[in-house]
């Protein structure tokens, strides 16, 4: 009979809780406002004969690699971040080998480098969901192949310092260490390029959050040029379709369309953490565009009481940690009015007029 192999049979599924969701989407961490006009203009003139056509992706990696001020052989354009996680476990990891994973965290890592046969190593995260550099360092061995950190962190928004990374990737000097840094443009603050200083280190980008373009699926995944070359070859030629190739030079184009919404989103990300403060809730500080909150046995209710307003939050009770904590995405002005509106009303609506003690 034929079976697939056993890191298959043993692999975690991921489960995205899809299904209805009408309504403002406030828990995938989606830009709530959509892609540049100028991707929708693009879209329209668009023809049968571009999607006739094989996706050339070395024009989009040069007007990608222009914009992010790296060599055009320091990157590769890839399907969303998932297929740059997928092709750095699939490079680098052999059956037996270890690969380390700081949780809670984006649930991908640990998916794909199991599905190599390699033993996943979950270090948890410190107080209040810091980043934990000393644990990290103390459980690098010599079979340690992969090293994953997302920067900022999703569910947690805690932003790990440069120099603990650099440390960590200097300690590790045979595995490959990925520093994810999908919410970038919310956080400010890069890793880029030090891979010129460590060979081991690549650098994941994604164009879904900030941009606007997650159906398009579009990243892209960074390091040093001879390491890349590896990467290249296992890449499929043909990743990207036609119509997010000929997209993506309109989206980096509309910057100031980028920098007002990200502007938006971090004054969203201040008045939502005011609130939750003003309500003695629990949350933590984000670096992201979306803030996780710990409401107790008030979580199911709110998100409920939430739902039945058109307004889709997050639970993340399954998450390491995170039991009865609900992340909530934030972005453009009048949707984060309406989200604390309704956040207002669900509050007294479920009780919740004291300090939620953790």
């Amino acid at each position: 009979m034929l079976k697939p192999r056993t890191a298959i049979r043993t692999l975690k599924e991921y489960h995205p809780p899809l299904g209805n969701r009408e309504g403002l989407r406030l828990d995938f961490n989606e830009n709530t406002a959509g892609c540049s006009p100028r991707v929708l203009q693009r879209l329209r003139e668009l023809n049968s004969e571009t999607l006739a056509r094989y996706p050339e992706r070395e024009t989009g990696e040069r007007v990608v690699a222009q914009h992010l001020n790296v060599s055009q052989e320091e990157l590769l354009l890839t399907n969303g971040t998932d297929e740059a996680i997928h092709l750095v476990c699939e490079t680098y990891l052999e059956p037996g080998d270890e690969a380390i994973v700081v949780v809670p965290t984006f649930a991908m890592y640990e998916i794909y480098a199991a599905q190599t046969g390699a033993r996943v190593v979950s270090i948890p995260a410190g107080k209040n969901f810091e980043f934990p550099a000393d644990a990290v360092l103390s459980a690098i061995t010599g079979r340690t192949a992969f090293i994953a950190v997302a920067n900022p962190n999703n569910p947690t928004g805690i932003f790990a310092e440069i120099p603990d990374l650099m440390k960590i990737v200097k300690a590790a000097p045979d595995a490959a260490v990925l520093i994810d840094e999908a919410y970038f443009e919310f956080s400010g603050e890069s890793i880029v390029p030090r891979w010129r200083e460590v060979p081991n280190l690549f650098v994941s980008r994604t164009f879904s959050k900030a941009y606007g373009m997650a159906g398009l699926r579009i990243g892209v995944l960074m390091g040093n040029r001879e390491q890349m070359q590896w990467i290249r070859r296992a890449s499929s030629p043909y990743n990207l379709n036609s119509v997010a190739l000929a997209c993506l030079p309109a989206a980096l184009s509309d910057e100031d369309y980028i920098h007002n919404y990200v502007q938006q989103t971090l004054n969203g990300r201040r008045q939502l953490e005011s609130e939750l403060e003003s309500w003695g809730v629990c949350f933590w500080p984000s670096r992201a565009n979306f803030v996780l909150t710990y409401l107790g046995e008030k979580c199911k209710p709110f998100i409920g009481k939430m739902r039945e307003r058109g307004i889709l939050v997050r639970d993340r009770s399954s998450d390491y940690g995170c039991k009865d904590c609900v992340r909530i995405t934030v972005g453009i002005r009048e949707h984060n009015e309406r989200l604390l509106t309704a956040l207002r009303e669900v509050f007294v609506e479920i009780g919740l007029a004291q300090k939620v003690a953790r």
